[in-house]
């Protein structure tokens, strides 16, 4: 969790809510400040460094002093508190530019759920992108967009076309290429770079919660609501919404998102009242959406209101002259993390992953880079330690082996045989439909087990959306 080390600083002038918090971060190796009034707050925020601040809406029931942190540190995430479970409080508090809002008494995981995410928040905020080479040596994990190709000249070309518009933008792309990347790059060099930048990972979040994430919900409106709590999209008011994965959203959210973007106005999960709300959409899929709309598994209406402008990056295969430039990048950043001291691969080895078609991308590649560093102990990285790598990674478990793939397709081809028998002898009308049906249930059933029942997850390693999973489970009578 990101606050495991983080520095907080808490303005609350209640014992026992201080308690509290000091009791959700003790397992934790987290520097904790507190202080009782705004002003010795706001002064301590301009002369320490702090990731999050957690406050009292009661020190201020204006809010104006979340206003003036804000005004103060625009990009330090505050999470307000407030004893009861008044919305008025929580709304005030977000209008004011809080990150987020939670009832006391305080929940502890909740509350640190919550922060460890208002700190990854800011940090997407804070870190630059940056568009370099393998000498970008400043800049953070993970941010640096490294490629000369015309492939991606043309990625940045058009990111320099879309930076200083408000428009809607569609990032489209295999996993691991960087699209969020490409988001924050949007963000950055934005028109809105000051206001916060909201993201939502729609097929990380279970189905049943994905709304009230989004939209928020009213005390009551389902078990468990013991308060009413702001959604994504009024954190994200004059501010950008990152959605990423947008082609796992379920068709009754389609709907309402794109209520969002023709009306910008969303209503809570059981509240009636409609909510002026102004939000610069940046979304991302890895999935084709147009098979997608023809399939009826995406509103056509809500496709061309996110494609306004899109931003297509290409995978790894296709720009394997970037290869060398990602490789002597990810050799310096690892080898600095890892206390090498000169980390070298061999020319074999290089053209060896010139050569692979690198299903993971860009994120595969780092992993496999990484690996090998750990493994070659200071020496450079051959070819063998790659091909060993890769056979690794790409097993379908780490204990598989040829013996136990050997076994499963002899069962396979005695299924096909019998099958095909019963066919023959006038059984069943057709072998084909029968093998398909049977291939069918036994991989959505073990989906589902090894899944937990995690329709997100067993979606996502199908290569199907949630509503595709969904329906043939119904047709298929498989429990979740």
């Amino acid at each position: 969790m990101a606050a495991r080390s983080a520095r907080l600083l808490i303005a609350n002038a209640d014992a026992p809510s201080v308690d509290r918090i000091v009791d959700a971060f003790s397992r934790d190796e987290t520097y904790l400040v507190t202080c009782g009034h705004p002003d010795e707050a706001l002064e301590l925020s301009r002369t320490e460094s702090f990731d999050a601040v957690i406050c009292d809406a009661a020190l201020d029931p204006r809010a104006s002093f979340v206003a003036r942190l804000r005004k103060a540190r625009p990009r330090l995430p505050v999470i307000a508190t407030a004893a009861g479970s008044d919305s008025g409080i929580a709304i005030e508090a977000i209008k004011a530019g809080a990150y987020d809002f939670l009832p006391q008494p305080i929940d502890g995981e909740e509350l640190r759920r919550v922060v460890a995410e208002a700190i990854a928040a800011a940090r997407r905020m804070t870190t630059a992108v940056v568009i370099g080479d393998a000498h970008t040596t400043d800049a953070a994990p993970g941010d640096v967009l490294i490629g000369r190709g015309r492939a991606m000249l043309e990625v940045y070309k058009t990111l320099g076309r879309l930076t200083a518009t408000p428009v809607t933008v569609l990032i489209r792309g295999e996993t691991g290429t960087g699209k969020e990347l490409i988001a924050r790059a949007l963000y950055q060099h934005g028109h809105r770079a000051h206001q916060p930048f909201v993201t939502v990972n729609c097929a990380a979040i279970p189905e049943h919660l994905l709304e009230s994430e989004l939209f928020g919900h009213e005390k009551g409106a389902f078990t468990g609501a013991i308060a009413s709590r702001v959604g994504k999209f009024e954190q994200a008011h004059n501010a950008t919404l990152f959605l990423d994965e947008i082609g796992d959203l379920d068709l009754s959210l389609q709907s309402k998102l794109l209520r969002v973007l023709q009306e910008r106005r969303i209503q809570r999960v059981g509240g009636r009242e409609d909510i002026p709300v102004d939000v610069r959409i940046i979304a991302a899929t890895h999935r084709d959406l147009e098979r997608m709309v023809a399939a009826g598994e995406f509103r056509e209406d809500l496709f061309y209101r996110l494609n306004v402008a899109s931003i297509s990056l290409p995978p790894l295969r296709e720009r394997a002259g970037d290869i060398p430039p990602l490789v002597d990048f990810f050799l310096q950043r690892h080898g600095r993390e890892l206390d090498i001291a000169r980390p070298a691969i061999t020319a074999r080895a290089l053209r060896y992953l010139e050569e692979q078609p690198w299903p993971g991308n860009v994120r595969q590649l780092q992993n496999v880079i990484r690996r090998a560093l750990l493994q070659a102990r200071g020496y450079a990285i051959d070819a063998p330690d790659l091909q060993k790598i890769l056979r690794e990674t790409e097993s379908p478990s780490p204990s598989a082996s040829a013996d136990s793939l050997a076994g499963a397709r002899d069962g396979l081809e005695r299924l096909a045989r019998h099958t095909l028998d019963r066919a023959r002898q006038g059984e069943i009308a057709a072998a084909y439909p029968e093998m398909q049906e049977l291939m069918e249930q036994a991989l959505l059933t073990e989906a589902m087990r090894l899944s937990g029942g995690n329709q997100a997850r067993a979606a996502q390693w199908l290569g199907i959306s949630r509503f595709t999973l969904r329906q043939k489970l119904q047709k298929r009578g498989i429990r979740r």
